[in-house]
């Protein structure tokens, strides 16, 4: 563009929006770098930008005033680091109401693929707040790009409504796919278990989401309403997993508001009918969002503290990203039918030094999502789920997802806040032997059901599961008729050092309320022996439960070097009597009321 363009658009103290993510106009804002001795206190406006973004060094700071809606792209997070530039706290659902209102622009510099024979441009990789900056900006400026993927839904604009139009054939900036390491992989699988089929996902940016991704191959009928399209979808679509079938808002279509990855994506979503771009003021929408069925909205945090308060956009005093979509889709899938809100994130930050639980925010860090918001939070230790739980119930939650070099420490910063009882002393601790997902699947004639082990967080099932007992339980199982069992007696059987005794459940396979259905356990002796026992929920007697309890118990104690097990039952209890002996338990001990019986490892 002719530098006589430029002094006809730009004034001292113009406020310009320049495009976003992938969708950034090189060529423009090259332009607009070289004529900055021109210019003086010009306001850039922007969302997260890729390329060198030169506007943000410091040798422009009295040309440029940067104000970031979300911190991200090169020297832009120095830049507000250091004071030089701002950073706009907003909803994306918001930013185009904030261009109408509190921050009207005067000009929008953005990328379009070239027009259509009826004189239509798409805004291709870029809708976002792109659109929307285009739409209320005085000058819109536009390069021109034939690289740029024409995409479909309300992503067009036509050439009379840009001023300035600059031919310019740039390479759409390109991210390669992130490659996932064993912690983003296991926090995918566990998001994976919360998944089903007919959901509707919607996925930040980085690993983790790419890791969910490649877990879900065999699940079907997936749909989409995302901020972001990436790679890992496209597999996912070309595969048919993702097929849009179920979904309320677009049927049959992806809906989306921007686009970053590999070029094999940009080719995919080029005059692709079956992929709908809209402005973030749409897509974002929570009430839009929630119309669709089974939403699960999965993002980032970069830490948590014990009650459930997500800090997403800083880092103590350092502001590091933005608030984003997340409190839009969060809410947006609260308050669809099945719908669940999901945070996930490594259980440390540089390199292992730091937890990302923390008993209290780190000073000056700022809440993004409400302890109110949340449903799941996953890390590469297992899911805590915390809606509907009181305070002292999620911290515990929260405690046993931890890295487990933190769990001791955060117990004890958080008994001081009175949170959580003194009586509960235990941290949760692994059973290395059932494997890095720390659960066993298990599937019966009644359906499906989880075998792990019990923590500190189970005080209040356990104690459900005790008083869901019949007199005819308690008796056989404890020998006598126990009335009550309290929190803390509770807590004391869930809070075990599962590196020297064991305990173990199986639960109900599902995310929410599940009840703890059977329970098994031993207690070391100092002989190299255990003792075991086992108490199964009436209405599930007779599906094998104590069997598969006991099988694992067995294997546990083998692989301990445990020299044998040993169990006492009551002589009427014939059930377990015959689970024991079928497992090669020999009686070794007949007394009043009871038999011992043992097993040789």
């Amino acid at each position: 563009m002719a530098l006589q363009h430029w002094t006809q658009l730009i004034e001292h103290g113009s406020r310009i929006y320049i495009g976003s993510n992938a969708g950034v106009p090189t060529k423009l804002t090259e332009e607009l770098v070289a004529y900055a001795p021109k210019c003086h206190d010009v306001e850039i406006v922007h969302i997260l930008t890729h390329g060198e973004n030169e506007w943000a060094k410091a040798e422009y700071a009295d040309n440029f005033k940067v104000n970031s809606l979300f911190i991200g792209g090169k020297n832009v997070r120095e830049a507000i680091r250091e004071g030089r530039a701002d950073y706009t706290p907003v909803f994306l659902s918001e930013v185009s109401k904030l261009f109408r209102t509190n921050l009207p622009l005067d000009i929008a510099l953005i990328m379009v693929s070239p027009p259509d024979e009826q004189g239509y441009c798409s805004c291709g990789v870029s809708i976002d707040v792109t659109h929307s900056a285009a739409r209320y900006a005085r000058y819109t400026v536009a390069q021109v790009n034939p690289n740029m993927p024409c995409t479909y839904g309300n992503s067009f604009i036509h050439v009379d409504e840009i001023d300035f139009m600059v031919e310019a054939a740039t390479p759409i900036h390109e991210v390669p796919r992130p490659e996932s390491d064993q912690v983003t992989r296991q926090i995918g699988q566990y998001i994976s278990l919360l998944i089903e089929d007919g959901a509707c996902l919607q996925m930040g940016i980085g690993k983790i989401p790419d890791a969910v991704l490649s877990y879900l191959g065999d699940r079907k009928n997936l749909g989409v309403h995302t901020e972001m399209f990436s790679d890992g979808m496209m597999e996912l679509m070309k595969r048919g997993v993702i097929n849009n079938r179920l979904k309320s808002v677009h049927p049959g279509k992806v809906v989306s508001s921007f686009c970053m990855g590999t070029r094999e994506l940009y080719d995919f979503i080029d005059h692709n009918p079956h992929i709908s771009f809209h402005p973030s003021s749409y897509v974002n929408r929570p009430s839009v969002i929630a119309n669709n069925a089974n939403v699960i909205s999965i993002n980032s945090a970069l830490e948590i503290d014990l009650s459930g308060q997500i800090a997403a956009d800083s880092i103590g005093f350092d502001f590091y990203s933005g608030i984003g979509g997340q409190m839009d889709f969060v809410t947006g899938a609260r308050m669809s039918e099945g719908g669940k809100s999901i945070i996930a994130f490594p259980s440390t930050a540089k390199g292992g030094e730091v937890s990302r639980i923390k008993s209290v925010l780190t000073q000056g860090a700022g809440v993004v999502t409400s302890r109110g918001h949340v449903d799941y939070v996953v890390t590469e230790y297992g899911i805590a789920a915390l809606d509907g739980k009181t305070v002292r119930e999620r911290a515990l939650e929260l405690i046993r997802i931890a890295h487990p070099k933190f769990r001791q420490q955060l117990l004890e910063e958080v008994r001081q806040h009175f949170w959580v009882p003194d009586y509960v002393e235990q941290s949760p601790t692994e059973v290395p032997e059932l494997g890095e997902l720390q659960q066993v699947k298990v599937t019966l004639k009644r359906g499906n059901y989880i075998l792990r082990p019990l923590n500190p967080s189970d005080e209040r099932r356990l104690q459900e599961f005790f008083y869901s007992h019949t007199e005819d339980t308690l008796r056989m199982r404890y020998s006598h008729d126990p009335k009550y069992m309290s929190r803390q007696k509770s807590s004391a059987l869930v809070s075990v050092n599962q590196q020297e005794d064991l305990a173990l459940c199986i639960i109900e396979d599902k995310p929410k309320d599940a009840e703890i259905v059977a329970v098994g356990r031993y207690y070391l002796l100092p002989n190299r022996s255990a003792e075991v026992g086992f108490v199964t929920h009436e209405k599930m007697r007779g599906q094998g439960m104590a069997t598969i309890l006991l099988t694992q118990t067995i294997e546990i104690a083998r692989k301990r070097g445990l020299e044998s097990i040993y169990a006492v039952t009551r002589s009427d209890n014939k059930p377990m009597l015959e689970v024991f002996e079928e497992n090669g338990f020999k009686v070794t001990g007949t007394y009043r009321e009871e038999k011992e019986l043992s097993l040789k490892l």
